[in-house]
């Protein structure tokens, strides 16, 4: 009792905190999910798994399906995007240039906009005008000549939220290239040094020793961008709204509670839990092996 006790005592506001508000919401939303509470007159009984199939089958327009097929062309074009650019920019940054600081500040200035006040912007960017309708960046490439860049953005129903993810890489690209940059610096400089020794191109020490060095750097901007992606609401809803084209989940959810349709919204909260439960479960597991062995 004397070793654990004031430890426990200590953590037992937050523990209560965290089990009610995290866990017990979790709890009593999943318990809503297996209901037929479709309305505010309450639930009538327990229905199991019928919400979620009646999600993948019954909806209209299929509109579900939509909106996850909507958020992996989402996450894919944003994690990739984000990816490349905090690596390009941690490297060029990491080979030494004048005005280190001040580029640091550039890049990261964007974390410091709330994806609300990017959004705003942003829908004013992408503006779909065209030719002396435009807006924007299509405004920017007809007063440049270069009609053949404009396009309709996040309104166009093939690519739309390729688009969407414009605005999300441009505003984390920059978090990633300081965890990137983190990165680079912590390589020992003795493997540097061993390399130039052994004869290695300015080519072959970044692809064999320090881009291998650097691999739980990204598989970490992985899941945090991921897990973001997932969750991408207020960018969404800035930028496009309640549109069709560039509905995803998080945006189905609140749309599906203003209509008092508490089980669905329910049972569209917990696949998405699932869906970042399948991404962040498996990196926690190799993270606690990793630091096993070390």
């Amino acid at each position: 009792m004397r070793r654990w006790a004031p430890g426990l005592i200590l953590l037992a506001p937050s523990l209560i905190v965290l089990g009610v508000f995290v866990y017990g919401l979790i709890g009593w939303t999943a318990k809503l999910s297996l209901t037929d509470e479709h309305d505010a007159l309450g639930s009538k009984g327990f229905v199991g798994l019928q919400n979620f199939i009646d999600l993948f089958t019954e909806d209209i327009n299929g509109r579900f399906v939509h909106s996850l097929k909507n958020l992996l062309v989402f996450t894919a074009v944003f994690m990739l995007g984000a990816l490349l650019l905090g690596l390009l920019w941690a490297f060029l940054l990491e080979r030494g240039v004048r005005g280190e600081g001040f580029f640091r500040a550039v890049y990261l200035f964007p974390m410091a906009v709330s994806f609300v006040a990017s959004g705003v912007v942003w829908r004013w960017l992408m503006n779909s005008g065209t030719g002396d309708q435009a807006g924007g960046l299509n405004r920017i490439f007809h007063d440049l000549h270069l009609g053949f860049l404009e396009n309709p953005w996040w309104t166009d129903p093939d690519w739309g939220m390729a688009a969407m993810a414009l605005p999300a890489i441009w505003q984390l690209s920059g978090y990633v290239m300081a965890l990137f940059l983190s990165g680079f610096r912590g390589i020992p400089a003795e493997l540097r040094e061993a390399a130039a020794m052994d004869g290695a191109t300015g080519y072959q020490l970044y692809r064999h020793v320090i881009f291998p060095q650097l691999t739980p750097t990204a598989l970490s901007a992985l899941i945090i961008l991921g897990h973001m992606s997932m969750k991408m609401f207020d960018l969404i809803m800035s930028v496009s709204g309640a549109q069709w084209i560039t509905e995803v989940p998080a945006v189905y959810v609140w749309q599906t509670l203003l209509t008092s349709d508490y089980a669905k919204a329910a049972a569209i909260s917990m696949i998405l839990l699932l869906l970042v439960a399948v991404v962040i479960i498996p990196y926690l597991i190799y993270n606690n092996r990793v630091e096993r062995r070390s």
